[in-house]
């Protein structure tokens, strides 16, 4: 057994073809069949139905799982001993939802690369409670996201605090209002972030709290959709502050204070307590960390 028989097992899971396998890892079909061939013989067990579509025996699928821990294993080891000797490099897959990707990534990560440009960097769009989850099972490296959860065997570090405001079309009758109270919302057409995201969380609390039954007439999984349903004037929405900046400057949006959603959320970085920081993530989370919270919060 070697680690290119499961590299191909764990290729031929994902793409449940063998012609497909083979043209990702640049081999040919035979190759790709001989390689689980081999797997099977070694261990006396049938690991893929060849019927199509093809897909893991039970065996395959135990195997499977033994095989990504390996592959991690031997890509950790790699990694390691590459940092004996070299300057931060490596691949790091970071978490994060899609408003906190399109407000702060770019400038954190325009400045990393250039400073590192041996890193590479892959970027997750996740809920915050799947950021979390992934880190605890080592799926993406670091996560970036709301600290509403608390996990003992995550390691977490604010970065910025945000906010959570309502949001209004300029043509909407709200727009004139400065300010409003929650009771005010009970009869107006409100669309939602989806109930898995924090933002969502948070909304239907204080809702719960106030005894207001909202009147959701969209659910949507990202910030920047539920931003272009409110510019079309098809409701209004509670949603990050930080993530309408381009809009409040653009004047296509507009925030109406509402006293009872005031309060400040922890944005931060998490990563897996005792898991080994290659250079890569050491020097990430070092940057990271050790930026002002202006860098987050600008207009640039």
């Amino acid at each position: 057994m070697n680690m290119n028989q499961l590299e191909t097992l764990l290729t031929i899971s994902k793409t449940m073809s063998f012609r497909k396998a083979g043209e990702i890892l640049n081999l040919t079909q035979p190759a790709v069949s001989a390689q689980i061939k081999s797997l099977e013989d070694e261990f006396g067990t049938i690991l893929i139905d060849r019927n199509q579509p093809v897909t893991l025996t039970d065996s395959g699928k135990l195997f499977l799982e033994h095989a990504e821990k390996m592959l991690r294993i031997a890509s950790d080891l790699k990694q390691r001993l590459s940092d004996l000797h070299q300057t931060p490099q490596g691949h790091i897959h970071i978490g994060t939802t899609t408003s906190i990707a399109m407000q702060i990534l770019p400038r954190v990560l325009s400045y990393f690369q250039d400073q590192f440009p041996l890193i590479k960097t892959t970027i997750h769009s996740m809920t915050s409670s799947q950021i979390m989850t992934s880190v605890e099972n080592s799926q993406i490296d670091i996560g970036i996201t709301y600290l509403f959860e608390k996990n003992q065997a995550l390691e977490t570090s604010v970065l910025y605090y945000d906010n959570f405001e309502l949001v209004v079309s300029t043509q909407h009758p709200l727009s004139r209002f400065a300010h409003l109270s929650i009771e005010k919302l009970r009869n107006i057409p409100i669309i939602m972030l989806s109930p898995e995201t924090a933002g969502r969380r948070f909304v239907d609390q204080v809702f719960k709290n106030y005894d207001v039954a909202p009147h959701i007439v969209m659910e949507l999984s990202s910030s920047e959709e539920v931003k272009r349903m409110v510019e079309l004037n098809l409701g209004v929405a509670i949603i990050s502050k930080l993530s309408v900046a381009d809009e409040l400057r653009h004047g296509t949006l507009k925030i109406v204070k509402v006293n009872e959603l005031d309060s400040t959320h922890p944005v931060g970085v998490v990563y897996k307590s005792g898991r080994y920081l290659n250079s890569a993530m050491q020097q990430f989370l070092r940057d990271l960390k050790g930026m002002p919270e202006t860098q987050f919060l600008g207009s640039e």
